[in-house]
């Protein structure tokens, strides 16, 4: 005999948002932002010092407020989840890298490539290289990250809602035990991406009179102008789930993050979601979804970037000798 579920109390646990705040030193203020109070009051400092003598104590005053205003809003102010001189920083950054980049490497002697039109007059910036963090993609789909590898597994969800409380906490717990696992870092990309129900919906319209029987071919047609119609009305999305594995440092071998990937697949098959390790052309096609998700999906039957490309030669026809 079994308890009824309205009397299972839900499992409950506190956990602080800020795991990875960084602590506080002094007066409330963590030791960058002390460091950062520092440097504007030795700022004022210095500027009293050095101009006390020959510009008025008014003067002088306004300026200390100013500075130190702003040095209190760049330790204490926050924007987009970063520290404020982290930010400007970022934005300096932004506003000197280059506009354009290209594959192609960098000329010799600085001089204009061939399919760069350079105007007559004036200095035109040349194109700087590109240089993304992936440096190809095996056929099994590791994607080599210069001196580290890393894996790809793509996973479905879990709809915590319809489980019993003891099935969430059971959940839960094992997806603890995952995260206490790790010893190599992992990022988790959840993203939702369209779906294509119209070209379902004309694959199931063109397959209408291959069916053998009348109700299947009525069933067929209707599920296919069910799909019309919600490809037309609704912008129908779905979640994709990717667990990216990868080397930690100082670690060489060629499948250790393969092997990783294959230890997340068997500890997420436990939590009700069905994983798999993708293979290159898996990867490919989900690097290409992540950096353009509104494009059409890559088309099957393509290599991989890097793999090598190869083709059956045709044997030989044997001509028959005719007598002479």
């Amino acid at each position: 005999m079994t308890r009824p579920e309205s009397d299972e109390v839900p499992t409950t646990a506190r956990m602080p948002a800020d795991v990875d705040a960084p602590d506080k030193v002094a007066y409330g203020l963590t030791f960058h932002q002390l460091a950062i109070v520092a440097v504007g009051a030795l700022a004022v400092y210095g500027l009293w010092q050095a101009l006390h003598t020959v510009v008025a104590v008014p003067v002088l005053a306004g300026a200390a407020v100013v500075i130190g205003g702003l040095t209190i809003g760049v330790a204490l102010g926050r924007r987009d989840g970063l520290s404020l001189d982290v930010w400007l920083l970022h934005a300096v950054r932004h506003t000197r890298a280059p506009r354009c980049l290209s594959t192609a490497p960098a000329s010799d002697g600085g001089s204009v490539p061939d399919w760069v039109e350079a105007p007559a007059g004036g200095r035109q910036p040349l194109p700087a290289p590109l240089r993304l963090p992936a440096d190809a993609i095996d056929d099994d789909g590791q994607v080599s990250l210069g001196d580290m590898r890393a894996a790809v597994v793509g996973a479905t969800t879990v709809n915590l809602a319809l489980r019993t409380p003891a099935e969430q906490a059971a959940l839960v717990d094992g997806w603890g035990r995952w995260l206490n696992s790790l010893s190599a870092p992992v990022q988790i990309v959840v993203s939702a991406q369209p779906v294509d129900l119209a070209s379902h919906s004309r694959t199931l319209a063109a397959a209408v009179d291959t069916q053998p029987h009348p109700r299947l071919r009525a069933a067929c047609a209707d599920h296919a102008d069910f799909l019309a119609d919600l490809a037309a009305r609704r912008d129908p999305l779905r979640r994709q789930v990717l667990v990216v594995t990868r080397t930690a440092t100082g670690e060489h071998s060629s499948h250790t993050a393969r092997r990783r990937a294959e230890d997340t697949v068997r500890a997420l098959s436990g939590l009700g979601v069905t994983p798999r390790v993708l293979d290159g052309q898996a990867v490919t096609a989900a690097l290409t979804s992540a950096a353009d998700p509104y494009r059409p999906p890559r088309p099957g039957g393509l290599a991989a970037p890097g793999a090598v490309v190869t083709a059956a030669i045709p044997p030989h026809p044997r001509g028959r000798r005719t007598p002479s």
